[in-house]
């Protein structure tokens, strides 16, 4: 009886020791399922993705190709007012259906911008100190771009040379000539990442400088309200007030009329800062998106209008612009 009871309760073991490892093999494989599961949601999700990023960018990419087809037909003949300008001059996204998705599109003319090449130390300091930029990082700014263009080792009294970037880490060594693309300042002392790119309430230095400029000055029929507030000192609910004032009398007013509009005489050494032209070279930013989906494709071509058989030269391209385009309608 001993012996048997020992057997029964051996074979009682083996049964509770078969049905925990029973146990562990159906968590097993309820843990792979569920990963499983997941790792398939998630490359279905990343295939839905690219295919919508690809869609995206194709979109943008037609929608490149058929702004910068309607800027080359309505290139006027004669230097004369911006009368087919207005969509340049106003600055704003146009939103169009392409098939079965959307593109937005926004032309800047680069003249009217600051020419960060151009720009002399009394012009960077004034932009600075419009801008709200006190002292000493003003300073620190403008002796730093100047010494980044100049060709020599020497630093001005707030600047930055070859001794100061390859102390940092990582080391970097100063271009010592003309700024290549306008993200080159992130790389100059002083430009923070913020003050690049803007915070939303500020608007940010590359919105307000440009390396592709082919003018000193600054296009008053195509500037914006913040390049005007940078570069004249004109307050900006004022200079917001004069750019929506502008897109409705484009086609009548005259330089004359615009600095008017502005509270700036002939006599002026502003009026020496702005002058009023056809835009010659052009920024296009174009954001693609498939029907209603939230991937969105964005990128950006800058455009010398030269005309004749030649047509255009493409200065710039950026496959993948950083920036973000709001959707509105055209």
């Amino acid at each position: 009886m001993a012996n048997l009871k020992f057997q029964i309760s051996n074979l009682r073991n083996q049964r509770g020791v078969a049905l925990l490892m029973v146990l562990w093999i159906f968590i097993f494989l309820f843990v792979v399922a569920v990963d499983f599961a997941a790792s398939v949601r998630e490359e279905g999700r990343a295939a839905r993705r690219y295919s919508e990023e690809a869609g995206g960018y194709y979109l943008a990419l037609a929608g490149f190709e058929q702004t910068l087809y309607e800027l080359l037909e309505q290139m006027p003949a004669s230097r004369s007012p911006l009368l087919q300008w207005r969509d340049i001059a106003c600055g704003k996204w146009g939103e169009r259906q392409f098939g079965e998705g959307f593109y937005s599109v926004r032309p800047i003319d680069e003249g009217g911008k600051i020419n960060l090449n151009r720009a002399d130390e009394i012009t960077l300091r004034r932009i600075f100190t419009n801008l709200g930029v006190e002292e000493p990082t003003s300073g620190i700014l403008a002796d730093s771009i100047l010494d980044w263009r100049d060709p020599d080792d020497l630093h001005r009294l707030n600047g930055a040379e070859k001794d100061y970037y390859l102390s940092l880490s990582p080391s970097y060594a100063p271009r010592n000539g003309p700024f290549e693309t306008v993200e080159d300042l992130l790389w100059v002392r002083g430009v923070t990442p913020e003050l690049f790119y803007g915070d939303g309430e500020e608007t940010g230095l590359r919105e307000i400088f440009t390396v592709d400029s082919p003018i000193d000055r600054i296009n008053l029929g195509t500037a914006s309200a913040e390049v005007i507030h940078a570069h004249l000192g004109v307050p900006l609910r004022e200079s917001r007030r004069f750019v929506e004032e502008r897109c409705r009398v484009l086609g009548e007013a005259t330089l004359a009329d615009m600095m008017s509009h502005l509270g700036i005489s002939a006599g002026e050494a502003a009026a020496r800062q702005v002058i009023f032209v056809n835009p010659t070279v052009i920024t296009l930013e174009v954001s693609g998106y498939p029907g209603e989906s939230a991937t969105q494709r964005r990128i950006k071509g800058v455009v010398r209008l030269v005309g004749g058989q030649r047509g255009f030269d493409l200065m710039r391209w950026v496959d993948r612009d950083a920036g973000t385009a709001e959707r509105q309608e055209g």
